[in-house]
């Protein structure tokens, strides 16, 4: 029989939807956490196939607090309600597929964050866990590789829910809570709103993330729904992205992801739009594509790196030093956002040809 103090320093919130099939393995892996107490709040968003039946007759098994919260669906609302019934100083969002190689993993975690509030001398700084895929085989793909490269860094668009998200409380209070109007990238926007009110840390503790949606939907073709999703939610375009059902359709239903149809949307929607709302779009597109043209020579250290198996986290990156040195301002500038803009059309076009093609 295990006892608890009423109060927890640390919360976990995850939100949850039918995760019957993995909810007890996840648990079992907090269970291995040692160094600290710490409560689990699991938010589930309506399940269909027994998760909830399955936290319940799992709640008196796990040697830590375990509360399960009902919300509405999206992942946004979930974590939000979680947040409400949490007693922690501090919160760590975290999602039902992620997993801690190292036992201490919490506590590091919780004592690094203290550390960094008091270098800051304030409480608003948050961290985020280095984020390693899950391998099947001792040598991962590059597009793995560079993905856990690219969320090491400190830079607008780089920091996503799947790493973590530890804050403490009060601060979460002044950035939070996270955008209900979200369909998707609520994480991304609840990120760059502590960028922009204090910091983020990256703790040096890995903190491991499956990789089966990639493996059943298609790396390809989640990353390239991923990357027009974040530029349509980067130029203001949320109204699009609520015209595309299924975007994320929940793991049990998950399948080969079938491109042409959001992009055949995406293109009937853009030529719906009046005449200037058009050239509106494509040179906010293009000026979202130019102030990220630093992943290009990012992409060519990555890629130098992958193939002199340097670890992630510790290569070079002199291309991209170099970028921001010389480079970094003209890719700001209006001609460039203007050319990006009709980069970004021919490039869509192309992609919707393509996937026509191969049935994407």
């Amino acid at each position: 029989m295990h006892t608890f103090e009423p109060t927890t320093d640390l919360s976990l919130i995850v939100p949850i939807l039918n995760e019957a099939e993995g909810i007890e393995a996840f648990l079992m892996g907090l269970a291995a956490q040692q160094g600290g107490s710490f409560q689990v709040v699991l938010c589930d968003g309506g399940s269909t196939d027994g998760t909830v039946q399955r936290v319940s007759d799992l709640i008196v098994d796990f040697p830590f607090p375990l509360i399960l919260v009902h919300a509405e669906k999206g992942r946004a609302q979930q974590m939000n309600a979680g947040a409400c019934e949490a007693t922690g100083e501090y919160f760590l969002f975290l999602h039902a597929d992620s997993s801690f190689p190292d036992t201490y993993a919490l506590g590091k975690a919780l004592s690094f964050l203290r550390q960094a509030e008091r270098r800051a001398g304030n409480e608003r700084v948050a961290a985020r866990f280095s984020l390693r895929f899950q391998a099947k085989a001792e040598i991962i793909p590059f597009s793995s590789y560079y993905a856990e490269c690219k969320a090491r860094l400190d830079r607008c668009g780089c920091t996503h829910g799947d790493q973590g998200f530890l804050i403490r409380r009060s601060f979460f209070a002044m950035a939070g809570p996270f955008d209900q109007s979200c369909l998707v990238m609520e994480d991304t926007r609840f990120a760059e709103t502590v960028r922009s009110m204090g910091s983020w840390e990256l703790i040096p503790t890995e903190l491991v993330t499956s990789v089966r949606r990639f493996e059943t939907e298609g790396m390809v073709e989640r990353q390239v729904l991923n990357m027009i999703l974040m530029a349509l939610d980067a130029v203001g375009r949320e109204d699009f992205i609520r015209e595309l059902p299924g975007i994320y359709a929940a793991q049990s239903k998950a399948g080969r992801l079938r491109l042409f149809p959001f992009l055949n949307r995406i293109r009937l929607l853009i030529t719906r739009l009046p005449y200037a709302a058009r050239i509106k779009f494509w040179f906010s597109v293009g000026h979202y594509v130019s102030m990220n043209a630093w992943q290009i020579p990012f992409f060519l250290d990555m890629r130098k790196n992958y193939r002199n198996t340097i670890p992630v986290g510790q290569g070079k990156t002199t291309h991209l030093e170099f970028f921001d040195r010389r480079w970094y301002i003209f890719f700001r500038s209006r001609p460039m956002a203007l050319f990006a803009a009709g980069l970004a059309f021919f490039s869509f076009r192309g992609f919707c040809l393509l996937a026509r093609m191969r049935d994407w």
